[in-house]
């Protein structure tokens, strides 16, 4: 297992409040720099080549693992699918929409298996974000969700500070317990996102949409 994983750090340097990037290679950037890569991520629905390397992964995944984690009870797992055992994961996808459709009295179509097979050919590495669940702790179920959630966005915004792009998917397989044992995990247990990752072709253009937040905003006790 590699353990040399990246840290971020935050301090006050001369010029200005800065986060420093500690790795073999350091780097600085400033707050204002920051900001800009929260406010300009997106989602990128088809990826090529290339994708994050295992360390790069792994960076990833640390960041991740840095969600907020009320009870310490590190709920996450990650589970990375990447070359040829993405079409092969795929076949599972497959099989459980025929299993899914069949429950309701429907044939899956060709054209139905064939896009569940090529899901995950639609970026290099995709990561699933799953939670394991301890039923019985005291923190409920819908926080230690919510952690999986937030291990989610830190994965996106140290992707796209790496320079790869990403998207967040999930749909039927989330909730489905043949995926989920496919996967490893119990029906207990909650899928919380298929992260894909790799470069965008549109990376560099077609600016985020910003949203107005003031109609979203209310200050408690105030007219």
């Amino acid at each position: 297992m590699v353990t040399n994983f990246h840290t971020w750090t935050s301090g006050s340097n001369e010029g200005g409040d800065k986060i420093s990037y500690n790795s073999s290679n350091p780097r600085t950037i400033t707050s204002n720099q920051y900001l800009n890569l929260l406010f300009t991520r997106k989602s990128i629905g088809r990826l090529t080549p290339p994708g994050p390397n295992t360390d790069e992964i792994e960076t990833i995944i640390k960041a991740g693992a840095a969600a907020p984690d009320h009870g310490r009870l590190t709920p996450w797992r990650f589970i990375v699918i990447e070359g040829d055992q993405r079409a092969k994961f795929g076949e599972f996808l497959a099989e459980a929409l025929t299993i899914r459709l069949a429950a309701q009295g429907i044939e899956a179509s060709d054209a139905q298996i064939a896009k569940e097979q090529n899901k995950l050919l639609r970026a290099p590495v995709v990561i699933v974000v799953a939670v394991k669940v301890e039923a019985n702790n005291k923190i409920p179920t819908i926080e230690q969700m919510l952690s999986g959630a937030a291990a989610c966005e830190n994965m996106l915004l140290a992707a796209t500070a790496m320079g790869f792009g990403s998207m967040w998917r999930t749909g039927d397989p989330n909730y489905d317990p043949y995926v989920k044992r496919a996967l490893g995990f119990d029906e207990n247990d909650h899928l919380i996102g298929w992260l894909y990752f790799g470069t965008g072709p549109e990376l560099q253009k077609n600016p985020k949409h910003e949203i107005n937040v003031n109609p979203l905003i209310t200050y408690w006790g105030q007219k």
